[in-house]
């Protein structure tokens, strides 16, 4: 059985005291969780912090972008080398913000993916769809292309390592949620074409979360569905009370 995997995406969100509120809080809270990993992305500025904050909990820590080259000229990019030096353990490639915003293709994340990799770190990385793709029919095509052209250039052994979120764009920051059916069929679609590409051991062990306005009153039914392992959280992961509730879901699940 997969085990849930619960991360917390705080985005360009906190400052150094509600951070510091926000990570004592949460620990509170899950000290007997012992089901399910929890991992906190907090902004990169803040991330030394988180980690020596959790250092003594169960608790990783990851990064919400990395640049794909170790170094040079590239202002205002952080290097997977320095992230793995201050002691994160995990890397958002392809956050569809980052695609939105910055124009991040499936190339880009491919090369992120394969470098995250590189230096031992692991990678979630996100896929989905916009409204205009799912209401035009284009949701296999798209999320085929991202996997094709993003992942599938890795070896079954790498691939292995990867975690995926299934992100509806629609559904990120809206309040607008896919279904747990809705979800559970896009799940196992991405399953599928996991199994057609590195066979049945790698796709029942690879770990695909769902995201997308996730919180405390819908978390239970969502991970509840056989191929969502999980949950990539935004605005509810701000929340002590929200998250702790999330995560208390899946622990028993």
């Amino acid at each position: 059985m997969r085990k849930q995997v619960i991360a917390g995406n705080w985005k360009m969100n906190g400052d150094s005291g509600f951070i510091t509120e926000l990570v004592n809080g949460i620990i509170k809270e899950s000290t007997d969780l012992n089901n399910i990993d929890i991992i906190f992305i907090p902004p990169a500025i803040y991330a030394s912090k988180v980690i020596e904050l959790t250092v003594t909990s169960n608790i990783a820590v990851g990064l919400q972008n990395v640049y794909f080259e170790s170094k040079g000229a590239y202002t205002g990019e952080t290097s997977t080398e320095m992230a793995k030096d201050i002691g994160a353990s995990h890397i958002l490639v392809g956050h569809s913000e980052r695609r939105q915003y910055y124009g991040e293709t499936n190339e880009w994340v491919s090369k992120k993916t394969s470098c995250v990799l590189n230096n031992s770190l692991t990678p979630i990385v996100c896929l989905g769809e916009s409204l205009e793709q799912r209401e035009s029919g284009k949701l296999e095509e798209v999320l085929g292309a991202q996997l094709s052209e993003g992942l599938f250039h890795l070896s079954a052994d790498d691939f292995s390592k990867v975690i995926i979120a299934y992100e509806p764009v629609w559904a990120i920051g809206t309040g607008k949620t896919a279904s747990p059916e809705q979800a559970q069929e896009v799940h196992a679609f991405i399953r599928n074409l996991i199994k057609e590409k590195y066979g049945d051991t790698v796709s029942e062990k690879i770990i695909i979360q769902y995201g997308g306005s996730v919180n405390d009153k819908n978390a239970k039914e969502l991970l509840g569905q056989a191929d969502i392992d999980g949950a990539l959280v935004g605005g509810a992961s701000l929340k002590v009370d929200g998250f702790s509730a999330i995560l208390k879901e899946a622990n028993n699940l």
